[in-house]
């Protein structure tokens, strides 16, 4: 393999011939991938990127509005142990993704370790299961940010159809000019998230203990009164149950991560160091922010409050289905649940970016092993995948369906129909990394040998695939109660549970696909490359002083 280096003249770096090979700012660096395809994507994303790009694909409007679901169906006791049980969970798939992505951070990673760790069929129906979960969810987003605009008055004067049109030109503008505009934006965008998310939390604190105009000392009164947990279409332990799995389901769609940070490994700066603190980080903070959060709902409302009831039967827009805002309005504060809708939309809006990058490099990393279109690996000046991008624009245009309130409602069992493909995504991470663990044992590498080693492996592994291949097929368990049947209900939660294996074993067919055998797996690929590239990265100037602490606070 020939070493190829490239400098940007942006930072100020000879590209005069040396004996010596050049340092590496990051700004740049053509690898070369398997087959023929090049993968010419920049490392343009900083550790404070990666930080909050990883919470910002996560957090969106769940964490404030839909959450308030959650309660109502169990009650705050269910909701906290299952939004805390579920972490656990998505701790072990953080694990195995953090040491897969650590020891090679290649574009799409977990897509192409499941083709080259496993099976060349299981690579190809983890990418495009993932792909098609991406590009939906982004005109579901868009479709969110309207509904949420709806919620101040005077609003329904703006026409939906322009609302779509700029929220998609914006997306546009983000993702096509160049990496660092989409890192620079979900920094901000999600920066707002966390400042929403831990301003609630110490509201709530507050506010329990009388600070508000009432000054009603509630405490956990709601606790106590009407109770920890509720029971769902069933009287006694069978009720109870049945509302803690609800619970729990919320939480295993609600609660990701790791998926979002590894997309962006093969866009990052000196990723052997960044990308174990950037998973960390992720993990730490999702778990406060959303353990905390089901804590803090159950606080502020009770499970029974009338005005949680309607919100969600009416379907109130934005805002006014969250149980912050119902708390706030109850105890006559002003101001506040307009400044929570704006960074609701904020949310919503940071959301759909995510996943309009996500989907464009999953179909990337498809691309360049050959499972897509080559046309979908080609890149502009500025390494960003541009075909790719703009067939996610192209799918976004399915949030003009809203322009109808039919379509908008044939929209949403849409996105109904594919939500257990991120249950499907996270155990097949788990599975591509058992499989790897046996290829490096057969081929005698140590993983003392790795640059970075997970806790508690390959038992973290084996839990993290139980519990979220259990839940896939958990998702939809309503439609196998009594009276509850319905075909189409069947469909839409289970329809991405039967493509899986069917485009498992079409590709395996037109290709004669077969097993990886661990001692024939390759575990160097572009090792070689990322290594040298980690000896000779030498940090750049920052910009300016923010630059320097925001890099420094969140793991440069």
């Amino acid at each position: 393999m020939t070493d190829h280096y490239e400098k940007k003249k942006d930072f100020g770096v000879s590209t005069q011939v040396t004996d010596t090979p050049p340092t590496y700012d990051g700004s740049d660096i053509e690898r070369v991938q398997s087959g023929t395809v090049r993968d010419q994507t920049h490392r343009s994303l900083k550790a404070r990127h990666l930080q909050l790009i990883g919470i910002g694909g996560t957090i969106g409007t769940a964490l404030y509005v839909q959450i308030g679901r959650g309660l109502l169906n169990g009650g705050p006791g269910s909701l906290l142990i299952a939004f805390a049980f579920w972490c656990s969970v998505i701790l072990a798939v953080t694990m195995c993704m953090a040491e897969m992505v650590t020891y090679l951070p290649i574009s799409s990673p977990f897509i192409r370790f499941a083709d080259r760790y496993v099976h060349p069929s299981f690579g190809f129906a983890a990418g495009w299961n993932f792909f098609v979960f991406e590009a939906i969810l982004v005109p579901f987003e868009i479709t969110a940010c309207n509904v949420i605009i709806r919620y101040w008055p005077g609003a329904e004067s703006v026409p939906t159809g322009a609302i779509v049109a700029i929220v998609i030109a914006l997306y546009a503008a983000i993702n096509v000019v160049s990496v660092k505009w989409y890192g620079e934006t979900e920094f901000w965008a999600a920066l707002g998230k966390v400042i929403l998310i831990v301003g609630l939390i110490i509201w709530t604190f507050i506010s329990m203990l009388g600070g508000n105009p009432l000054g009603d000392r509630y405490g956990f009164r709601y606790w106590q009164e009407p109770g920890s947990f509720k029971t769902l279409y069933y009287d006694g332990q069978l009720g109870y149950f049945l509302g803690f799995l609800q619970c729990l389901i919320q939480a295993s769609f609600v609660i990701a991560g790791p998926d979002y940070v590894s997309m962006s490994a093969g866009e990052s700066v000196n990723p052997r160091k960044v990308m174990p603190k950037a998973f960390n980080g992720v993990f730490y903070r999702l778990t406060a922010f959303f353990v905390l959060g089901a804590l803090c709902v159950g606080i502020n409302v009770p499970y029974n409050d009338p005005t949680l009831i309607a919100a969600f039967r009416d379907g109130k827009p934005g805002a006014g289905s969250s149980p912050y805002t119902i708390a706030m309005l109850r105890l006559k504060i002003q101001v506040l649940p307009d400044i929570i809708n704006v960074l609701v939309l904020l949310s919503a809006f940071s959301a759909g970016n995510s996943y309009m990058y996500c989907a464009s490099r999953s179909l990337f990393g498809l691309a360049l092993d050959g499972k897509a279109p080559k046309i979908f690996a080609r890149t502009n000046r500025a390494g960003v995948p541009i075909y790719s991008v703009v067939l996610v624009l192209l799918i976004s245009l399915l949030a003009f369906l809203s322009v109808s309130k039919g379509s908008q409602k044939v929209l949403t069992w849409f996105i109904s129909l594919i939500t257990a493909s991120q249950l499907i995504n996270f155990s097949v991470m788990c599975t591509t990394f058992l499989f790897w663990m046996r290829a490096l044992k057969a081929q005698g590498v140590p993983r003392e040998s790795l640059p970075y080693r997970s806790w508690f492996q390959p038992y973290a592994a084996w839990y993290g695939l139980f519990w979220t291949f259990i839940m896939t097929f958990v998702g939809g368990y309503t439609v196998f109660l009594p009276t509850f049947w319905a075909v189409e209900d069947f469909i839409f939660s289970y329809f991405m549970v039967g493509l899986f294996p069917v485009l498992f074993i079409g590709w395996s067919l037109i290709k004669k696909a077969k097993m990886r055998k661990p001692e024939e797996v390759d575990l160097k690929g572009e090792v070689e490359e990322i290594e040298e590239y980690t000896r000779n990265y030498v940090q750049p100037p920052y910009r300016n002083a923010f630059d320097k602490w925001f890099n420094i606070i969140f793991g440069a």
